[in-house]
């Protein structure tokens, strides 16, 4: 049998090796990865990053997807306020339509239905955090202005979109004068025609006027179908990226994640073999040195 006349260096490589490997399962434990720094395992670190990219974009359009959900359901909110508030007028031109008021009821009932109008052009310049809903592109621009020649649209018919995923775009509104003063359906023009048929209290106008409001009430529900579906695409499109965002944090788990357990092991015979290293340190070599590894 050969004896090494010189066991320094060995056992100063074991002294090193057991505190490296004692390190390096401190390590796991602490972060509960086994990949800490690419030279760990540089194929599962590249594919790490590539995923933490992804999972910063994810988070990035979740974000996004949460303010335009609140974004929608604002919008939607205020289009049913007019819808209450339409319906509210058509009774008031169906009432004063039938013949037999007084010239003063239809007075009444005329600064009801201006009233209406105001409150119908309040919501239709319904701003959210903000940006005005129904302006078009023209978000920071107040979208109508009510004088008495009647309703000015300041807006634009720009269309706004959302990056909701990776290649994937929603369109986030409708201009305004599409939704509000659109030819033949025109929700602020009929109820200024309501009002101007109450003031001049000819039946015939009344009822033709009340029928167009009807007709834009009937078609301002059509365009709130854009945000119902708007609402319902975002929400499918929330739970596929949340459901993305999972698969890559189990794909980073079982890229980079240690077996805590396995780490524990380790951990305990490291120090069981470093033990022994000092311990055979003591018997070859010199107090001195062994008091610096110490």
């Amino acid at each position: 049998m050969r004896i090494n006349p010189n066991p320094t260096n060995d056992i100063l490589a074991a002294i090193w090796n057991t505190q490296s490997q004692e390190q390096t399962a401190l390590q796991q434990l602490s972060t509960g990865k086994r990949v800490n720094v690419p030279s760990d395992d540089p194929a599962a670190a590249a594919i790490e990053v590539e995923n933490q990219a992804t999972e910063s974009r994810i988070d990035q359009y979740l974000q996004s997807a949460g303010s335009l959900q609140s974004m929608f359901q604002s919008a939607d909110s205020t289009l049913n306020s007019v819808t209450t508030a339409l319906n509210q007028a058509v009774s008031l031109g169906v009432e004063a339509g039938d013949g037999t008021l007084s010239t003063s009821n239809l007075q009444q009932i005329e600064q009801q239905v201006q009233g209406i109008l105001q409150q119908v052009v309040q919501l239709a310049n319904t701003s959210f955090q903000g940006t005005y809903l129904f302006a078009g592109t023209a978000t920071t621009q107040q979208p109508f202005t009510q004088t008495a020649s009647g309703v000015t649209y300041n807006g634009n018919d720009g269309i706004n979109t959302v990056t909701i995923a990776d290649g994937r775009s929603l369109q986030s509104n409708l201009p305004g004068d599409q939704i509000f003063q659109q030819p033949g359906s025109d929700v602020l023009g009929s109820l200024q025609q309501l009002a101007s048929a109450l003031q001049s209290g000819d039946g015939v106008s009344i009822n033709a006027a009340t029928n167009a409001v009807s007709g834009a009430l009937s078609y301002l529900n059509t365009q709130r179908v854009f945000y119902g579906n708007a609402l319902n695409q975002l929400t499918d499109d929330q739970t596929a990226l949340s459901q993305q965002q999972t698969n890559l944090k189990a794909q980073d788990n079982t890229l980079v994640g240690a077996d805590m357990a396995q780490a524990a092991t380790n951990l305990s015979q490291a120090a069981t073999a470093n033990q022994a290293a000092l311990a055979a340190a003591a018997q070859v070599l010199p107090m001195t040195l062994l008091d610096y590894l110490k």
